[in-house]
């Protein structure tokens, strides 16, 4: 007679492999699946997120698509980070930090609107950190590595006369500026792939709106324009101007 089968072994014959095997192979084959080695450091997230970013949108990264992209679970990705926000603000504090750093002039005028630049230019490739930066309390979120721009407008400042209060005033409203131009012009198409400008209404009524049907056919053109430093520099002699000279002794 047929000798049954062992329940110890499966229908090839073989045994059954140990419950250790048996965990191991969804890694394993994630890991085939991906080619990725086994995330070890908290620098290859950020260097995946970022790609994940460059590629496909910020608005698309999540915890579970960048697990996917490393080839883990996403439990293990929470090992490293808390959430997305904390995520985005690692990122972030990497980036800023890593940007080259303006020598910053000793005329305090010069100091805010050279730092105020050196911010624009650091996030205009980045909007999508400028966007996560909306908030007020953004400047409690970075590391001190990345707050080099903020503490040179604030220094202009004081240096200029201002109190420490009117200096983060000054600061707060260059920073809702910037923030502005950069998300409006991530935002708005002024030239389309094909080199031609957006189409605009075809007509205004120049008896309601006489100034702006007059510039109608501009209006893309001008407003198209790279203007941040020309009106960087009014609003720093405007915010300058409000200030007055501390009390000596």
């Amino acid at each position: 007679m047929p000798r049954p089968p062992d329940p110890a072994s499966d229908r090839t014959g073989r045994p059954p492999a140990a419950a250790s095997d048996r965990t191991a192979r969804p890694a394993a084959a994630a890991q085939r699946r991906t080619g990725r080695p086994p995330v070890t450091s908290r620098a290859e997230i950020l260097e995946a997120a970022r790609q994940l970013i460059d590629r496909d949108g910020w608005e698309k990264l999540t915890i579970r698509r960048l697990a996917t992209e490393l080839g883990i679970g996403a439990t293990t990705l929470y090992h490293h980070i808390r959430n997305k926000e904390d995520l985005l603000v690692l990122l972030l504090n990497q980036h800023l930090g890593g940007c080259a750093r303006t020598e910053l002039p000793a005329d305090p005028r010069e100091r805010i609107i050279a730092a105020s630049l050196a911010g624009y230019d650091a996030l205009a490739g980045w909007p999508w950190a400028a966007e996560i930066l909306t908030r007020d309390g953004f400047v409690g979120l970075l590391d001190e590595s990345a707050l080099w721009h903020v503490e040179g407008i604030l220094s202009g400042a004081v240096g200029y006369g201002c109190t420490p209060e009117h200096s983060v005033y000054i600061m707060r409203t260059i920073w809702y500026y910037t923030v502005g131009e950069i998300l409006v012009r991530a935002h708005s198409p002024y030239v389309l792939p094909d080199g031609e400008l957006p189409s605009y209404r075809p007509t205004l009524d120049p008896a309601q709106v006489p100034h702006l049907a007059a510039v109608r056919n501009q209006w893309h053109a001008l407003s198209g324009q790279d203007t941040y430093p020309l009106g960087l520099r009014a609003l720093v002699d405007g915010l300058l101007a409000q200030t007055v000279p501390q009390a000596s002794g």
